[in-house]
């Protein structure tokens, strides 16, 4: 028997982040690969009560199938924590964000359509994007976010913008006001879309990022956000919030993929939230992960320092960027820092054209601060190592 396959199952790819995650299950690794929150995070209490209490008072509702849209207690939770006004009608919740973007990508590309994304960008959106055929234009970018000017000489013909403004996901880098202004104004006087995707932007550590893009324009934005960040991700929930002419759409494609997100994880997450304990439980994370972005930045400033290795200063999230020297190529590294036990993400697998290999991910938040310091020991060897 031959199977053929859709042309579009020829472009799929399988994620690099997840295979090297494959790698670091080998004994002794210490991975700063994975976008993984600690399990130290996890409330592992306040759920077990809130399985009890669901399963108690509504039991067989939440065992049942239920709505496309989601658990309308929820919806209302969302609509009500966003710092503008939202329906709960424009909620659709989500197995995650990255369905969020899978639904986005289906309702919104079509083969050949113009697809707008920062410079580097998040893998999963380009792994959920390519199958429908987009042709990606990156948008150059720098420490504040999008350079407006590039995106005004490309924007013509685009369906619409993917852009992740705080804490990027792979750089950690968040965008500034001036830069979320005008990018806003450019983006309302151009008649462009903005894809905003936000699962990291309650985990600042000093101050809270400015307002969201979809703040300033919600007719011209959808926004996706997460709970695997600040309560769990094995629950597999996130959430989109789209203009209503939009939302019928959406709901539709999201009927086709799953009928609907498991609703006994939704009634637990509900439960859990509804007595404010999002506002208990996030600074404790924020805490952690602060300490932790500390001891991986002064491991590297003993490590590295003066050897031409560059990285930046996130104000929150889970990431750091790193720079090596012009001419080393962090895919041909990794493979000999997995010999001395640690492994990183390369950057390369984080563009969509005009890749950067002299460039690599850290995540800070699943090692120990010991752990942080003799990985970034063993990853500086292998650096030194191989300078040009």
């Amino acid at each position: 028997m031959q199977w053929q396959l859709a042309e579009r199952a020829q472009r799929m790819n399988p994620s690099v982040i997840r295979e090297i995650l494959k790698v670091t299950e080998k004994p002794g690794i210490i991975s700063f690969a994975g976008g993984l929150p600690s399990p130290k995070t996890f409330p592992v209490q306040a759920f077990a009560a809130a399985c009890a209490t669901v399963l108690k008072n509504d039991g067989p509702a939440a065992l049942q199938y239920a709505a496309s849209e989601g658990f309308p207690a929820l919806r209302e939770w969302v609509a009500n924590s966003l710092p503008w006004k939202v329906d709960p009608a424009q909620v659709l919740i989500t197995t995650g964000s990255q369905q969020a973007l899978d639904l986005i990508a289906k309702i919104l590309i079509d083969k050949g359509s113009r697809v707008l994304v920062e410079t580097p960008t998040y893998l999963g959106a380009l792994q959920a994007f390519t199958p429908m055929e987009p042709e990606f234009v990156s948008i150059a970018s720098d420490a504040e976010g999008i350079d407006v000017g590039d995106l005004r000489a490309k924007a013509q013909g685009a369906r619409f913008l993917y852009v992740l403004p705080n804490f990027q996901n792979p750089t950690g880098n968040t965008m500034s006001e001036a830069r979320r202004a005008a990018l806003s104004a450019a983006a309302a006087q151009l008649g462009l879309p903005i894809v905003e995707d936000n699962p990291y932007g309650d985990l600042w550590f000093d101050a809270p990022p400015p307002a969201p893009l979809a703040a300033r324009n919600p007719e011209g934005c959808i926004y996706m956000g997460s709970f695997s960040k600040t309560l769990a991700p094995g629950l597999r929930l996130g959430f989109l919030v789209a203009p209503k002419a939009l939302y019928p759409k959406l709901l539709q494609a999201k009927q086709a993929a799953d009928l609907h997100t498991p609703s006994f994880n939704q009634r637990m997450v509900a439960e859990v939230l509804k007595d404010g304990f999002i506002d208990r439980h996030v600074p404790t994370i924020r805490a952690l992960y602060k300490a932790q972005r500390d001891a991986m930045l002064a491991a590297l400033e003993k490590n590295l320092a003066g050897t031409g290795v560059q990285w930046n200063m996130p104000d929150g999230g889970m990431f750091l960027w790193v720079k090596l020297p012009v001419g080393m190529d962090a895919a041909a590294l990794l493979p000999k820092a997995v010999e001395r036990n640690v492994a990183f993400v390369p950057g390369a697998a984080f563009y969509s054209d005009s890749e950067q290999k002299n460039t690599l991910r850290l995540s800070f938040v699943t090692a120990s601060s010991e752990q942080i310091n003799e990985g970034v020991a063993a990853l500086a060897q292998v650096i030194k190592a191989n300078l040009p």
